[in-house]
């Protein structure tokens, strides 16, 4: 039997009450193994820590194809694996290579329909012909659109009998061929106007304009969510009043989705070298995209990593914030935190700090901490948005 208590979300945040796995991992091990098939025909997709991995190595199961869309966990997935001294997989994008020839393929049900619908897209695409995807989640977090979406791209979809709190869907029977176009990414357009602000790309105009495009598993989507609305509405406060994007600015947008900030920065400061990161594989697609739509392929950098762990300490004149406030379904400040130690360390000393967090949030207490003075720029009943001067 595997102990799944040994495994450890490190290098992501750690907490009493957060663990490494739950039981949907469980049962979709047991369904695995129930199955009978080898390893190498076993495809999973969205194993948080390596729970599902490590426990189908454990029974002696090889060549298991896994894909994981934060970095957090492909790194926990490795340190685990060492801890554990397993071995018997491999990691792959969402892509043909992870799921060619795979007759079974386990997935956690990710939070967004969209991301479900890329899943199961790729799967009927590059699956076998007879491939079984078996969908988990937590009963309280499932809904009747994700039968939905499955329905869309295979014959049959089955809800088994819920277990410990979690369910899990039986997907079989693909119904499109592999020569059916691939998925393109959500596109908007956005236009941000302030008359008089200084947001331009041209002598005279008042209004800033690009364009947004997402993949499955971005957060918002194609959307400008309401955080970063409210510090792009801030931007020309930051561009007025800021000695950080003097010259030509070092300028990092940590945690960067859909890369929103970036190309606004980017397009109100042309002389600004930037660097957009995020943990999310499906983040940073996304950002790539938007990028390329905005023609600012030379202007725009997109890494994946882990809160801007390949870095150098002090490299940035300016970091633009937008921490997350959710640990998967959990609410839990601790991503936010980890991004605000991340800011202090990247930043030069006299560098700046501009973020935007939910007002009933305690990150100004942590940014004045861990970076410097931090003052308000503006205010709303959801949002806040500050500017902390990093201390020498």
């Amino acid at each position: 039997m595997f102990d799944f208590s040994r495994l450890r979300r490190f290098p992501d945040v750690e907490a009493p009450n957060l663990q490494a796995w739950d039981a949907t991992d469980e049962l979709l091990v047991q369904w695995a193994l129930e199955a009978g098939v080898p390893g190498s025909e076993i495809a999973v997709i969205g194993d948080e820590y390596g729970a599902i991995t490590l426990a189908l190595s454990d029974a002696g199961l090889s060549g298991i194809r896994v894909h994981q869309d934060l970095v957090t966990g492909r790194r926990a997935l490795v340190n685990n694996a060492r801890a554990l001294g397993s071995s018997g997989w491999q990691s792959h994008e969402l892509d043909e290579t992870l799921l060619a020839g795979a007759r079974v393929v386990l997935v956690q049900l990710p939070k967004s329909l969209a991301a479900l619908e890329e899943i199961a897209d790729a799967v009927a695409r590059w699956a076998a012909s007879d491939a079984v995807l078996v969908a988990g989640g937590r009963v309280k977090h499932m809904t009747l659109a994700q039968n939905d979406v499955l329905a869309r791209h295979f014959a049959a979809v089955q809800p088994q009998r819920a277990a410990r709190k979690s369910r899990l869907l039986v997907a079989s029977a693909p119904t499109h061929p592999a020569e059916k176009p691939l998925p393109a990414p959500e596109t908007s357009r956005h236009v941000i106007s302030h008359p008089g602000s200084g947001f331009s790309r041209g002598e005279g105009e008042a209004s800033l304009e690009f364009v947004l495009c997402a993949y499955g598993g971005a957060f918002a989507g194609a959307k400008l969510d309401i955080g970063t609305r409210a510090l792009l509405d801030a931007m020309p406060a930051l561009a007025s009043g800021s000695s950080a994007v003097a010259a030509r600015p070092m300028v990092v947008d940590l945690g960067c989705g859909t890369g929103a900030l970036a190309v606004a920065f980017a397009l109100q400061h042309p002389p600004a070298t930037i660097i957009a990161t995020d943990r999310s594989a499906a983040a940073v697609r996304s950002t790539r995209a938007t990028v390329a739509a905005n023609d600012l392929q030379d202007r725009i950098t997109v890494t994946l990593d882990d809160a801007g762990s390949d870095l150098g300490d002090g490299s940035a004149d300016l970091v633009l914030l937008n921490p997350p406030f959710h640990l998967g379904a959990s609410v839990h400040e601790g991503a936010g935190h980890r991004l605000i130690e991340a800011a202090a360390r990247l930043t030069r000393e006299g560098g700046e700090v501009w973020t935007v967090f939910n007002s009933h949030l305690d990150h100004r207490r942590v940014l004045t901490r861990e970076v410097g003075p931090t003052e308000q720029i503006t205010r709303t009943s959801k949002f806040t948005v500050t500017r902390s001067i990093k201390r020498a």
